[in-house]
């Protein structure tokens, strides 16, 4: 493989251009699912009761839906624990059907599972494994060249590309269960990308790995989606993932959508705010630094300060002429805090709204 082609080689293309289609590749309207619950009773008797008489109830996963994404977008769902995310993503990928609502994926109506829709498409759960516990992943792309009928010259040209971008060509003969989590990842992508999917569904890839994983994930990620514009819908709890890869958002709490549009938006459209850093040649107090009017953290010689963003221009120089100031930043409020922020506003709704 020429050097040129190498991960190594390759920009961390954070701010892409997406290759707009009249029709997108993905359209789901007022799609949602429900599970039925049944209420276990304590006690004995209480239980010897439920056999005869179960108490259930519905609990909603995904509540009407609408979404649309086109090809070669990189599209981000945020999300807490519980929210419905990798319930949509097994909905557009086929595994489950909807209580209602309707789906297109490339075309295709996901649950009824067509043979090419199943081509065109790959899905990678950071939890569960498609390889092989006990063999090689060598022998389990070897199996998904079956499954897929991938011609021989181009199972091994994409098997060899894949292999060599991620460094993980010493570990193929290797069982899988002998690997770390973060070469098993590796090597799940390689095998999900070895039929060169047209759609990647991704949940979770990057949970339990160090930052040096994540950060080789993210550039691979980045530049195979550009190299095949690839159309990719990641679910994730790390912001890092977002920033790196994604220039869309989509935040799902309690099976509905709270957010759709760019991460710039996210951060315009729900602060009001600026963090500015101060480094100053003493220890102020508390006192002395409120006294501009805005919450403020000391550590040491240094204050942290949240100046709302339309007195920014105003406060500064009032600063700076009052204080002996070494270094000065100032900073939006990071996406972590924003997106946790939304999470607890819209949980605190609910929580009003069901009792």
């Amino acid at each position: 493989m020429h050097n040129s082609n190498r991960l190594g080689d390759a920009p961390l293309l954070a701010n892409r251009q997406f290759a707009a289609t009249s029709a997108p590749l993905i359209a789901v309207e007022g799609l949602a699912k429900e599970y039925r619950v049944y209420d276990k009773p304590e006690g004995l008797l209480a239980s010897v009761s439920g056999l005869f008489r179960r108490t259930s109830r519905l609990v909603p996963a995904l509540r009407g839906v609408n979404l649309t994404v086109g090809r070669g977008e990189f599209v981000a769902l945020l999300g807490p624990n519980g929210a419905g995310k990798t319930t949509f993503l097994k909905l557009l990928s086929g595994i489950i059907t909807p209580t209602r609502g309707t789906a297109s994926v490339l075309g295709h109506v996901p649950w009824e599972r067509a043979d090419d829709f199943r081509r065109r498409f790959a899905l990678v759960m950071g939890q569960r494994n498609q390889l092989w516990w006990d063999l090689p992943a060598a022998e389990s792309f070897r199996l998904h060249k079956e499954i897929y009928r991938i011609e021989t010259t181009r199972f091994e040209r994409t098997r060899d590309e894949l292999v060599d971008m991620l460094d993980v060509r010493k570990l193929l003969l290797q069982p899988v269960r002998e690997l770390s989590l973060g070469e098993r990842m590796k090597l799940e992508l390689v095998a999900a990308l070895l039929h060169e999917p047209e759609v990647l569904f991704l949940d979770e890839p990057t949970i339990g790995l160090d930052v040096v994983a994540q950060h080789t994930l993210h550039r691979f990620l980045s530049h195979v989606q550009t190299e095949r514009q690839m159309t990719v819908v990641l679910t994730t709890h790390y912001m890092k993932d977002v920033a790196a890869l994604c220039q869309r958002v989509v935040v799902i709490t309690h099976g509905d959508i709270l957010y759709d549009g760019s991460l710039d938006q996210i951060v315009d459209r729900f602060t009001t705010h600026k963090i500015v850093t101060l480094d100053l040649d003493h220890e102020p107090s508390q006192e002395r630094m409120e006294r501009f009017g805005f919450p403020c953290e000391i550590r040491g010689p240094q204050a942290i300060l949240r100046i709302d963003r339309s007195r920014i221009a105003d406060v500064l120089p009032e600063i700076l002429r009052s204080e002996t100031v070494r270094d000065i930043s100032v900073e939006d409020v990071p996406l972590e805090e924003i997106v946790a922020s939304l999470f607890r506003s819209e949980a605190e709704i609910h929580t009003r709204e069901s009792e």
